[in-house]
């Protein structure tokens, strides 16, 4: 995540190590309005309103094919550029451009299996093949070079990691304390307050929540229409809120408290599965590292989902067990994902991302436990520092 990474020299020669080391031709870059946010942060154009390419080749220097109207917006690309104006001026360029080259990096998916990476329009895409190039996915690329965290974002998450469980803890106690005063508050309005407290503590970026007592919950990403639920005495409360600092890495958590002293014994049983489930991907990870074995993605998801499995709830975890966190809460690099796709792109140092399994019973319970993990040079880094054991409790019976 480094300013303009494809635009130092120093960028480009770990970039073309990479190349090598992964036996690619090169990395090619489609530039248009944004519409690839990899290519917009490593590039970091002026204003576009028209179609770039980059090439960086494993060997040699880098080149640029840009439209004539945009030479201020790429006054900082130091290598080589070439200008077009017409279409068939810019496909005529392109396959000079590409020329001879075999196996590129693309940011492609094969079969849309990871849309965070699935950034080249399927039209353009036929152009550049018409070349005879063969696309591979950037995926492992993106991984280094764009969703690596710097040493500053990963202090200030870890930073936001111990906001979060404080605002999380006050959102309960004020539910509980409305509760108690016989002015009970609802979804939407402790909703509201977090989103405030949140901004208030400097957390601007990325920033959010969910807000669900036990029937709502059972949705994943549970929105309140207007109010939504009221919180009263014996509901079980799921909160999950995310938010870091301005162009920075957030945190993202979910937390479970009861507005009530105690839980029934199916209700302990969901919490216990989503909660050792959690913690047997954590385990995983570090047995993994100890080991000095790799990790994809997908496997951490095996691991996780097999034991909400055992317990007799797997139909009712429909969603990955983790997503890849960069500047963006839901980011580019590796997920933990072997449901909704086979993501096996490897684990690797300077990544991070959320370890969030979860139990939902249609229109009665749902359960999540959900941390974040830090993949350093040590090994993994679990944030924040306290996680939740056991289901908190808020109110006397």
């Amino acid at each position: 995540m480094s300013d303009s990474l494809l635009c130092t020299e120093d960028g480009i020669r770990q970039v073309q190590e990479a190349l090598k080391a992964q036996d690619l031709d090169g990395w090619l870059l489609y530039e248009f309005r944004g519409a690839n946010p990899i290519a917009a942060a490593m590039l970091k154009p002026g204003h576009t309103t028209r179609r770039g390419f980059f090439l960086i080749p494993s060997e040699g220097e880098p080149r640029a094919l840009i439209h004539a109207i945009e030479g201020s917006a790429w006054r900082h690309w130091p290598w080589p550029k070439r200008m077009y104006s017409g279409w068939r001026q810019m496909e005529e360029e392109l396959g000079t451009l590409l020329k001879g080259r075999g196996r590129l990096a693309m940011e492609v998916s094969p079969g849309a299996a990871v849309p965070t990476l699935d950034y080249l329009p399927a039209g353009m895409a036929e152009v550049i093949l018409r070349s005879g190039v063969e696309a591979a996915s950037s995926g492992d690329l993106v991984s280094r070079f764009y969703s690596v965290w710097t040493k500053q974002q990963l202090s200030d998450h870890l930073e936001a990691a111990e906001i979060l469980p404080v605002v999380a803890r006050e959102a309960y106690e004020r539910a509980a304390a409305a509760i108690r005063a016989g002015e009970p508050t609802n979804e939407g309005a402790l909703s509201a307050w977090i989103r405030s407290e949140l901004e208030a503590r400097g957390l601007v970026a990325e920033s959010d929540c969910i807000v669900g007592v036990a029937k709502t919950a059972s949705d994943p990403h549970y929105s309140p229409a207007g109010d939504g639920e009221t919180i009263k005495k014996g509901d079980l409360l799921l909160i999950d809120l995310w938010g870091g600092r301005e162009g920075s890495v957030p945190a993202d958590q979910t937390w479970m408290g009861m507005m009530g002293s105690s839980v029934d014994a199916r209700t302990q049983e969901i919490w216990e599965a989503v909660r050792d489930a959690r913690d047997a991907a954590v385990e995983f990870l570090k047995k993994r590292f100890d080991a000095g074995e790799p990790v994809k993605g997908y496997e951490v998801d095996d691991v996780s989902r097999a034991l909400i499995t055992e317990r007799g709830y797997g139909e009712h975890f429909v969603h990955r067990t983790g997503h890849s966190i960069d500047t963006v809460l839901h980011g580019s690099g590796p997920n933990l994902d072997n449901l909704e796709t086979r993501d096996d792109r490897l684990l690797i140092p300077g990544v991070g991302f959320s370890v969030e399994p979860g139990i939902y019973l249609k229109g009665d319970i749902g359960v999540r436990s959900e941390i974040n993990v830090f993949w350093s040079d040590d090994g993994p880094v679990v944030t924040p520092r306290e996680i939740q054991r056991e289901i908190f409790f808020f109110l006397d019976d």
